[in-house]
């Protein structure tokens, strides 16, 4: 990357940022028909294809947890010749692992009995006697108003009420109850529970029934979401973490924040951290303040005056630049907004260490808050961009289908657009943290990354551009317009382009940039379309003949050619270009 011949020089840039996701690059022309066969007299024409990754998990709603929580339970059962009751106690000392309860309790039966609380011989019934006296309150009950589990242990109703009524107050903890004697390690079924805990325990202990097959369980997990009462079932080793919930909201599987690729979760974790923790807030302090000289307190200089005065109860009065008592100040020293001993002192290096350290701090506050202010900003237009969604879902587009007389079925690909814009504003939003943590010393890397950054910018605001601002033009119209299809194939192929880009982006920030030599010493230039590539070459416009007919252009080298379309730099092998498609 130090060869001049292998820079994109300024007009090669311009040029790709010109051309780049634009509406008159050939998307209307071309193959279009071949892409967006737009009729509309069909209503599956409207239909555009969507490439989406494919999931790897499932989002299980309360009556789907039930459903698999009695289908574990009920098979534990049957495999092992136990009851329901015993079932459930089994699966969830092993954290409801269907395959771990079964090795377990074929490889020593004895010892899970002994583990779980699970008696192979319970206990004969209570004597047949009119009275028994209970075991907590000791008092003489008839033998109708005594229960026992397994055990034998007899207690009496309103004993077992107010201890079961402790247990589940206490939280799910109560899942594992043992029988009250402190000798019996008898487990304490939910048959038990159903039988004698008042009717708001019951439900309590149902609730935390439920959510322990989620949390205990390491292939599910709540959606973080508030409020929000889904589940997900992960399959684990798949590959992204990204989870989609059914309440919209998105979030890393892996760490339970936010959607945040390509950004790994040990630096979500550190960005997260550094925006909530009070380092800045020191940061601040020592760029913008000094301490009193007399009693050390940090002091903000709030007006033009170099004569300082700290607040009660100290009240020195000192010089803001030398930190000197103010009374051996005066015309002689400089004035009130100048100070010869600072001059000086500064000229023979008394200062430099404090000084140094005070500007380091204000380079650091003021590069922190750059990439914050930017971070912010995306995140704020993306919730902007979802409550343009939900409003064009809910309102706009039945007025949009009235005016262009067209069914909502063909008009899906104004959804798609829109889906597209709310997460890429999520991806270049993190990217923002993904540049603050990219080493200072590793040049290649970050100049390669502001670029891929900076275009992906441009064509984001032009796919939001013209999602926003000219369907705006047929909402408003007075009916149909032969203008609406030409719109319908821009914004179909900048959706289309967009999340090409954003995909290939991706995938190269999440391997580091891997292409780019770190020391700068690249031989070829990293062609800015090809972040997701391995394929590198010039392939800049200008050093190639191009053709609109074939919409490439070849490079000298011969190694590859450049797509009209969207610039990106494709192998000699292919005649269709690997990011837009197009031929």
């Amino acid at each position: 990357m130090d060869s001049e011949d292998d820079m994109l020089d300024a007009n090669d840039v311009e040029s790709i940022d010109d051309d780049f996701y634009s509406g008159d690059t050939g998307i209307e022309s071309d193959d279009a028909d071949a892409n967006y066969d737009f009729d509309n007299d069909s209503d599956d024409s409207g239909d555009i294809m969507i490439h989406r990754p494919q999931q790897n998990y499932t989002i299980l709603k309360e009556e789907d947890i039930c459903e698999r929580q009695e289908e574990d339970i009920a098979s534990v059962s049957t495999v092992l010749s136990i009851s329901r009751v015993a079932a459930c106690i089994l699966l969830r000392h092993y954290n409801w692992s269907v395959s771990k309860v079964n090795d377990e309790w074929f490889a020593d039966e004895a010892r899970v009995r002994q583990a779980v609380g699970l008696l192979e011989k319970p206990v004969a019934e209570l004597p047949n006697t009119p009275e028994v006296i209970c075991g907590i309150c000791f008092e003489s009950c008839p033998r109708k108003g005594i229960e026992s589990a397994a055990c034998g242990h007899p207690f009496c109703q309103a004993c077992w009420a107010a201890y079961m009524n402790t247990s589940i107050g206490d939280g799910p903890g109560c899942l594992m109850l043992r029988c009250p004697d402190p000798s019996c390690g008898a487990a304490i079924g939910q048959d038990m529970i159903n039988k004698l805990a008042h009717h708001e325990d019951k439900e309590k202990y149902s609730r935390y029934l439920l959510r322990s097959y989620i949390e205990n369980n390491r292939k599910t997990k709540w959606c973080p979401a508030p409020g929000c009462d889904y589940a997900v079932d992960f399959v684990v080793g798949s590959g992204s973490y990204d989870v989609s919930c059914l309440c919209s909201h998105s979030f890393c599987w892996n760490c339970t924040e936010e959607a945040h690729r390509p950004v790994d979760c040990p630096t979500v974790a550190k960005w997260i951290l550094k925006n909530s923790a009070e380092s800045e807030n020191m940061n601040w302090i020592l760029a913008n303040s000094k301490p009193c000289p007399k009693c050390k307190r940090p002091i903000e200089k709030n007006q033009g005056c170099m004569h300082m005065t700290c607040t009660p109860p100290c009240k020195f009065e000192f010089c803001w630049l030398c930190l000197g008592a103010w009374g051996e100040h005066g015309e002689r020293t400089g004035g009130f907004y100048a100070c010869n001993r600072y001059e000086t002192a500064k000229q023979e290096g008394v200062y430099d260490e404090s000084e140094k350290r005070r500007e380091m701090a204000k380079n650091s506050l003021e590069r922190y808050t750059h990439y914050y202010e930017r971070w912010a900003t995306n995140q704020t237009s993306r919730q902007k961009a979802l409550a343009d969604l939900h409003q064009m879902q809910t309102l706009h587009l039945e007025k949009l289908s009235d005016r262009q007389r067209q069914p909502e079925s063909q008009l899906k690909f104004i959804i798609e657009a829109w889906l597209q814009i709310v997460e890429c504003r999520r991806v270049l939003k993190w990217t923002y943290a993904y540049g603050y943590y990219l080493p200072e010393n590793e040049h290649a890397k970050r100049q390669f990354f502001e670029y891929l950054q900076g275009e992906a910018e441009s064509g984001l605001e032009r796919l939001h551009q013209c999602a926003e601002k000219e369907l705006q033009i047929h909402l408003n119209a007075d009916g149909p317009s032969n203008e609406f299809n030409e719109f319908r194939t821009k914004l179909a192929g900048l959706t289309s382009v967009t999340r090409n880009y954003f995909e290939n982006l991706v995938r190269a920030l999440e391997n580091g940039l891997s292409d780019v030599d770190s020391c700068g010493a690249s031989g070829k230039t990293v062609n800015s379309k090809n972040a997701g590539g391995t394929s590198k070459g010039r392939g800049g416009r200008g050093k190639g003949s191009s053709s609109r007919s074939t919409g490439a252009s070849r490079s000298d080298d011969g190694d590859t050619w450049s797509c009209e379309h969207c610039t990106y730099a494709n192998s000699q092998s292919g005649t269709t270009c690997q990011m837009c498609f197009h031929l």
